[in-house]
């Protein structure tokens, strides 16, 4: 039978409901804040609209960097830091302003993040204040956020207040064009990381730009010269490329077995194009190409780098549907020609790649094989690798011509165990540690080591020629 209590704490509980459903009659009033916004606008700020504007959470500090040099011409300029506990992250700019229950106040600090803004430097941006500034005569107050998926905001914010509507119109158009003109990126090689709730893009890591000259590249001939042409060529002759009404964005496939010197060939484009801004992706950060387009469109002349390609871009009936296939699609085909727009793809399996990356013009324009070294270029990649050792140039080349059917990244291995060997030994490397690592590698190249360092078990022996060819060619 239910107590005295049960019968209490019931009706309690219904009561409780009750008052939780009748709507907060209380009068909202401008907090300190609003007064303060007020003051600086001259009207009510509860008149006015907001207009929002949403920018990418690795573009904040873009936003913070346009903000600061459209503010630059005011001396008035300020930004104030929001009061008001944990319940101001939760609020919008017109609750902030006008509340009938908070008092909001712009006595605190800033809120600022660290944000990367090169390979080892970093800048100090606004990730919570109010921006108070005048801008062709006309007063702003702007709410600059950081993205915030613990309260449920996934992307950096502005909340703009003006008198004038069509002014902020333009206001908007010129941050917008000073973001672009001013970004971090611009320029830099950048890698993306989904962020900690696998929701969206997170941080970004900015990378050197690798030093790879055509000398380290041991292609077979013509064939790096054919990249080079349609990546970094294209680019060099944009102007003249445009005036004949030609197209600028184009698509590179590199395709031959792992170690071979696709990712090398990257790396080479990337020196070639030393103002070019650059995003690669690769593993789980594939599924983010379509930001990398974006930003890429925004910060052209771009190259977006998307390795091993075949785990998202599979054919259709090979392992079912996949949903970063018509991402990448989507992404190749979302970018006007004349963009100076390169994506470069690599893979180690073109024979399962999704036949719709090539149906359409401006996909993919060149397919190009990285194929298994022939005796010349073993010959070439011995000789590189062994540069500044004293190891004679008849025991590279005999080690080159025995080692049949090996990739460039064996051949780099290869010295590396020659070198290590001497090296334990307490000696200079010889043409005998040479001979010796060679024997081992190749004997245990037979198991695991074989398909770590690119051999080839019981396969053919390599043809020694690049098959490069334009997708419109085929037929």
């Amino acid at each position: 039978m239910p107590t005295d209590d049960d019968a209490f704490l019931a009706q309690l509980h219904q009561l409780v409901r009750r008052l939780n459903e009748r709507p907060d009659e209380r009068p909202a009033s401008l907090t300190p804040l609003g007064e303060r916004v007020r003051d600086h606008l001259g009207v009510d700020p509860g008149s006015l609209p907001v207009v929002v504007e949403q920018v990418a959470p690795h573009r904040l500090i873009d936003l913070d960097l346009a903000l600061d040099s459209l503010a630059g011409d005011d001396p008035t300029a300020l930004v104030l830091g929001i009061s008001g506990g944990q319940a101001r992250h939760h609020e919008d700019l017109p609750s902030l302003i006008q509340s009938p229950y908070a008092r909001f106040t712009v006595d605190a600090a800033v809120e600022y993040a660290t944000v990367a803004d090169g390979p080892r430097s970093t800048r100090q941006v606004v990730a919570m204040g109010l921006r108070l500034l005048h801008w062709k005569g006309v007063p702003f107050a702007a709410l600059q956020r950081g993205a915030n998926p613990r309260f449920g905001r996934n992307a950096a914010e502005l909340e703009i207040l003006s008198p004038d509507i069509d002014t902020t119109t333009a206001f908007i158009d010129e941050l917008r064009q000073r973001m672009n003109a001013l970004s971090v990126v611009r320029g830099q090689v950048v890698t993306f990381g989904r962020d900690e709730y696998g929701q969206g893009i997170g941080a970004v890591t900015f990378l050197d730009r690798p030093d790879v000259s055509a000398d380290a590249v041991i292609l077979p001939s013509g064939v790096l010269e054919r990249v080079r042409d349609h990546v970094a060529g294209v680019s060099e002759n944009a102007d003249a490329l445009r005036a004949h009404g030609q197209h600028l964005k184009r698509g590179v496939l590199l395709y031959g077995p792992p170690g071979t010197g696709k990712t090398l060939t990257v790396r080479y484009l990337l020196h070639e194009l030393p103002g070019a801004t650059t995003v690669l992706l690769q593993g789980g950060s594939l599924g983010l190409v379509s930001e990398a387009a974006r930003l890429a469109r925004a910060l052209a002349p771009s190259i977006v780098v998307l390795e091993d390609v075949d785990l998202v871009a599979a054919e259709r009936g090979s392992f079912g549907l996949q949903p970063m296939l018509f991402e990448v699609l989507d992404a190749l085909d979302g970018i006007d020609g004349d963009a100076d727009v390169a994506f470069v793809l690599t893979t180690n399996r073109a024979d399962v790649l999704e036949p719709a990356l090539a149906a359409r013009p401006g996909r993919i324009d060149l397919a190009v094989e990285i194929p298994l070294p022939d005796v010349a270029a073993r010959r070439a990649l011995f000789a590189l690798y062994a540069e500044g050792l004293p190891l004679t140039a008849a025991a590279l080349d005999r080690a080159a011509d025995e080692a049949e059917g090996v990739t460039a990244s064996f051949a780099k291995e290869l010295i590396r165990r020659a070198v290590l060997r001497a090296t334990l030994a307490g000696r200079e490397v010889a043409d005998d540690d040479l001979a010796t690592a060679l024997t081992e590698l190749r004997e245990s190249t037979e198991g695991v080591s074989r398909v770590l360092f690119g051999g080839e078990v019981g396969g053919p022996p390599p043809s020694g020629h690049a098959s490069a060819f334009l997708i419109g060619d085929i037929g």
